[in-house]
């Protein structure tokens, strides 16, 4: 290796700097460039494929971790006073001591964490190691090694069922059509198979172009690139060449591609943003309360420093116990008192609960595996339980206000079923299809008068004329115009062994220019422009044929053309082939496929007829997309607005049904368009180039019918929203239907209801929506001051189509609209876009304050979900992306029934009551040492052993809090199903409010002063020690702030009574073996003996019952009484009829 000057280094890092920050990078073949040093590399600015997800190294893990947990202000403080602590002018008690508290804590979170990245780094270990194929042109051949010496610019060779180990541009395939089919399921939860086109004429060694691609991004479902070549023509790559790091090669020999990102740069990796952070509505406030506690803190002190200044200038001369230091003179009373200040801060300072961030985690992270071990919130159908993604948010599930909801797939089942259809305005029903309610999508009736139809059409030998017939091109559209994977149903993924051995006879290898013929030492099968045999496999026919859909509506329709004899056969890049009913089978080349997108609303194959040779291009598309398209009618069918006039009839029925609608179009041309591969070759601005490609094909269409798909309401629906709204949580359905079939939706789903007041907003301008904003809001407000309407709210519901919620959302109408949907019980949403629904979701939670939870199931759900402060990810038919961007994923809409309700209500009232005693338990314990403070001078003296503090808090009283916050069930999961109203308890405020802090913490103080004042009046005038003082003192805080727990606890089980006894046997076993044992442990106080002695003494007996009585009774009153109040309600025989009245009167007990 030759030594490179320090100045070459900088120079060279800032050239790869810029190099990987350019928007373009261009990439050459390694191969060339083979065996030379690192320097000479083409792509040498380029990362590895090695990954490294690990936070910390072995040799830099303490001071790493350190650093990671200081940057939490309460560690911070907490070592703060253990240095304040070493000074000896203001410590309380030996330093050594004041370092066990929070060395404890961070010994243990630095625990966790490493057995986390330890975790990770046996992930990426696995990873890197795992063995791919690499082309050498040394060995003219490709050789096995690991991922983590993939480069970019080298050749790489996956084969089926293998994990693609970079993001490689496709150059070869084993499929004659240079086709690869894949499985995207590792990266986006997508099961059905995707296919990736290769490039023609690419080989390794004779690969002599220049691959110019953009930066890496992390978006998955684009790519934009192209290849230039040494005469300087530009051939175009997209994601359609990409395959990703991640995905798994399947019914596909092998493939060869080009590795364009590895490593952290892999659009996988880009993904993979670790687990995602939110912080709750709980924990903000608790930040608050801290910052109380702080202020209470130093209060505390304050007295304390003020009252030993008062003190030393009480005395008439110095008192002999007061030691002056080594300078033979005592400190000015004022210098002493500053002093105090900060040793009062270090005796008073668990009064800021160390532990309680710690608790706060583990019982969150008890919490959700209660949460996923529900029975009730698993699916035995799809064999999954719902999953929790988001830790530190659990309680905020008890909390939501307001309810964003997708519409298909969420509220529905999104297993589509053909229903109707109208062909060149005739309509035809298919009852059958609609009596069956069991029947699947791929179990399509066809409709007696259309079967017949398009039986006496395809009978014979077709003509020319009747290749051309409107019914024949409505089901070919049906057939052709999709992205529908074809395979068989008898046939299981291909699966190809890693170790295979070839004969003599093996087919004719793939090899690279150059390259000499004989064995593959990789032991995978050749690369093989040949298909593999499939002479083993049944035969193809109508009933084994499987089509894998990207969505349920494209397999609907082909299954529908199927049912009338149009069966999809085969699919490649270039060619479609379909059967007729007559048994023809007819092959239609594929010049170009414009996929769908949410601007256009619609999709287009454009083919070429192996009939006709003519261009032909079939289009399907929302009907508002299409209808503004259209251009001549159909030959001998008539008036083309009379057909579509007809068919748009026809398309408003079938929406007010609930059905989902396309219009089905197609346009005949004489030639084809060339700006495509421009386009696709274009890296500035190529999504507008094909969109301008796009619309010059796609107009002047030729309306051939439409279709109404039925997407059925998923089980118990109605039952869930009606349950959701009882809880006073509003509920809004955001979908991108017509507006026609979402109201259907909303009604037959309970969201919608008949006695409610519907305002259908759809303006085409500003001026109506402002107007119909102003009327409606001055209804609102004369129905709010009529006297006749106190204490009553108007059922008022809003339809708003997507261009009217633009204008509603312009910064002068937003504030009126949002006055006006607060006064809706549900609102829905058609038409809108994925944008739209994330923008309506922030601006409902910023701008009234609100809770809000999103829940959907497909990729364009994602924005909403990430916008609101819980996102509900549904496993459905339409991938995963919903359920890998969200909080939490279920299975059925109806599983947020009891996630909210109950463990919801029961997640946020356990863990906001377990913070409020935590505090209180801290003040309670330490005014014990404040009160003392008034008969010692504010000396900073304390009566408790400094040992039997620390376990106090550290052991003795740890436990019991974390098992309240854990299984504590103020009210029954079917009390809470079955009123749930009760929900309303955590809303708003909910049950940790500013008043219950502040009450919990003068509890605290009244209990402290019964369990000081109660020994000192016992002990008064007595010659007892300090520690004899302190050690019933002691005893009787730990039983009242147990017993104060006790109270608290709404349901007992044995786990409880194991905690609560443990903990007090725990107490006196460690104490007394301490009195034992400890002769100077914390000289020079003598704390030995001391538990034994008093344990002797009856007195101390009567102090302990005495204090915990006299401490606990007013709270025990007051607890008692509302549960009194509590039973009589639920009793009473108008219980049932009055739910408000048993609500009002629960809310005490949260």
């Amino acid at each position: 290796m030759t030594w490179r000057s320090p100045l070459a280094l900088v120079r060279d890092a800032l050239r790869g700097q810029r190099a990987r920050e350019n928007e373009l990078r261009s990439l050459e073949s390694n191969l060339p460039y083979e065996g030379l040093e690192k320097g000479k590399q083409p792509n040498r600015y380029f990362p590895s494929n090695a990954i490294k997800t690990t936070k910390y190294s072995l040799l830099f893990f303490i001071p790493m971790n350190l650093y990671e947990q200081f940057h939490r202000l309460a560690n911070l403080y907490f070592v703060g006073l253990v240095i304040l602590n070493f000074i000896p002018e203001v410590n309380a008690f030996q330093p050594e001591i004041a370092l066990i508290p929070i060395c404890v804590i961070l010994s243990l979170t630095a625990m966790k964490d490493a057995w986390e990245d330890f975790r990770r780094y046996q992930s990426d270990r696995k990873l890197n190691n795992m063995p791919c194929f690499i082309y050498s042109r040394k060995e003219k051949q490709f050789v096995e090694r690991h991922w983590k010496d993939v480069r970019v610019g080298d050749f790489v060779k996956v084969v089926c069922n293998e994990i693609i180990p970079a993001d490689l541009l496709l150059l070869y395939t084993s499929d004659p059509n240079g086709v690869c089919h894949i499985e995207t399921a590792n990266l986006d939860g997508e099961t059905n198979l995707k296919q990736r086109t290769a490039h023609p004429e690419f080989e390794p060694e004779s690969f002599n172009g220049i691959l110019v691609c953009e930066k890496p991004n992390n978006n998955l479902n684009h790519f934009k690139g192209y290849v230039e070549k040494p005469d300087k023509q530009k051939v175009g790559a997209g994601i359609e060449s990409l395959l990703l790091r991640g995905c798994t090669v399947r019914n596909t020999d092998h493939a060869v591609g080009f590795v364009v990102y590895a490593g952290r740069e892999t659009k996988s990796m880009l993904n993979n943003s670790g687990p995602r952070y939110k912080r709750s509505k709980l924990e903000r406030r608790l930040n608050i309360d801290v910052l109380f506690c702080v202020i209470l803190l130093f209060t505390m002190c304050l007295i304390g420093a003020l009252g030993h200044y008062l003190w030393l200038n009480a005395m008439p001369v110095v008192p002999p116990y007061l030691v002056p230091p080594t300078s033979g003179q005592l400190d000015r009373p004022s210098l002493t008192s500053f002093y105090m200040f900060f040793t009062m801060i270090i005796l008073l300072q668990i009064l800021i609960p160390i532990s309680l961030y710690v608790s706060i985690e583990l019982v969150k992270i008890g919490q959700i595996f209660f949460i996923t071990n529900d029975i009730d919130l698993y699916d035995e159908e799809t064999d999954s339980r719902i999953q929790c993604k988001a830790l530190n948010i659990t309680e905020d599930l008890g909390q939501i206000e307001y309810i964003f909801s997708d519409k298909t797939g969420t509220l529905t089942e999104n297993k589509m079923v053909f229903r109707r259809c109208s062909i060149m305005g005739t309509e035809y029903p298919h009852k059958e299809n609609a009596i069956n309610l069991l029947i699947k999508e791929t179990e399509v009736v066809p409709d007696g008068k259309l079967f017949q139809k398009i039986s006496r059409t395809s009978s014979g030998s077709l003509s020319h004329s009747q290749k051309t017939d409107a019914y024949l091109d409505f089901f070919l559209a049906l057939a052709i115009c999709n992205t529908v994977v074809v395979s068989m149903a008898t046939t299981k993924r291909r699966r190809v062994s890693r170790h295979r051995t070839f004969t003599e006879d093996s087919e004719e290898n793939f090899q690279p220019s150059g390259q000499t013929e004989g064995v593959d030492t990789t032991g995978l099968q050749p690369c093989s422009p040949h298909p593999p045999s499939l002479s083993d496999e049944p035969a193809l026919t109508s009933d084994n044929l499987r089509y894998e859909a990207e969505s349920p509506d494209e397999a609907a329709l082909v299954y529908a053309a199927k049912a009338y004899g149009f069966t999809l056969l085969s699919r490649t890049p270039d060619s479609v082939s379909v059967r007729l009913p007559s048994g023809e089978v007819l092959d239609f080349e594929v010049l170009d496929t414009l996929t769908f997108d949410s601007n256009r609303k619609r999709m287009s194959v454009l083919v070429r007829h192996p009939i006709t040779k003519e261009y032909v291009l079939y289009t399907k598309g929302a009907d508002f997309a299409i209808m503004e398209l259209l251009g001549t009618p159909y030959p001998g069918n008539g008036n083309k607005k009379n057909i579509a006039t007809v068919t748009q009839r026809h398309l408003d029925c079938y929406a007010k049904e609930g059905l989902r609608t396309l219009c089905i179009a197609k346009k005949v041309q004489n030639h084809t368009l060339s700006y495509l591969p421009n386009a696709m070759a274009a890296i500035e601005n190529r999504e507008r180039l094909v969109m301008d490609t796009a619309v010059q094909l796609e107009k002047n269409l030729t309306l051939l019918g439409a279709t109404g798909i039925e997407d059925r309401l998923q089980e118990n629906v109605p039952d869930t929203i009606q349950a959701l709204r009882e809880a006073g949580i509003k509920v809004w359905v955001l979908t991108g239907d017509k507006p026609e079939t979402a109201v259907n939706i909303g009604y037959a789903c309970g969201l919608l209801e008949d006695e409610d007041l519907v305002i259908n907003m759809g303006c085409k301008d500003k001026i109506t929506c402002t107007n119909i904003l102003d009327c409606t809001l001055e209804e609102v407000r004369r129905y709010n001051a009529d006297p006749r309407n106190v204490d009553t709210t108007q059922n008022m519901s809003l339809v708003i189509d997507g261009l009217t919620l633009d204008k509603a959302l312009s910064p002068d109408l937003l504030d009126r609209f949002v006055a006006l949907v607060k006064h809706c019980r549900a609102v829905l949403c058609c038409r809108v876009t994925p944008l739209q629904k994330s923008r309506v979701v922030k601006v409902i939670r910023e701008k009234l304050k609100v809770m809000t939870l999103a829940v959907g199931d497909g990729a364009n759900d994602v924005n909403m979900i990430q916008a609101a402060d819980i996102g509900i990810g549904i496993s459905g038919q339409e991938g995963m992306q919903a359920v890998m961007a969200s909080d939490f994923a279920i299975s059925h809409f109806k599983h947020l029934k009891k996630l909210l309700l109950v463990h919801g209500h029961w997640c946020y009232t356990r863990l906001a009551n377990m913070i409020i005693y935590f505090f209180y338990k801290n003040v309670a314990y330490v005014n014990l040492l404040f009160w003392y403070q008034f008969f010692c001078g504010f000396s900073a003296t304390a009566m408790i052993d400094y040992w039997l503090m620390i376990f106090f808090n550290l052991f003795f009283t740890s436990v019991p809090p974390i098992m309240f916050g854990l299984m504590d069930k103020d009210i029954s999961a079917e009390m809470l199903l079955g009123v749930p109203e009760l929900y309303k308890t955590g809303q708003g405020e909910g049950d940790y409010r500013f008043t219950t802090f502040w009450v919990s913490i003068l509890d605290a103080f009244y209990q402290s002063l019964v369990c000081f004042f109660v020994p000192y009046f016992v002990y008064q005038d007595s010659d007892i020690d300090m520690f004899t003082f302190g050690t019933p003192m002691n005893t009787s805080a730990l039983f009242i702030i147990l017993m104060h727990l006790s109270i608290e606890i709404k349901s007992w089980t044995v786990v409880h009574w194991i905690i609560m006894l443990g903990s007090v046997a725990l107490y006196f076993i460690v104490t007394l073996a301490y009195s034992a044992v400890c002769v100077t442990c914390n000289p020079p106080s003598n704390p030995y003996w001391i538990l034994q002695s008093q344990m002797e003494d009856p007195m101390f007996y009567l102090i302990c019952i005495l204090s915990t009585v006299v401490a606990l009774l007013p709270r025990y009153r007051v607890c008692h009484s509302l549960s009194s109040v509590g039973l009589k309600i639920f009793n009473c025989p108008e219980f049932w009829g009055s739910r408000q009245c048993y609500f009002s009167l629960m809310l005490p007990f949260s």
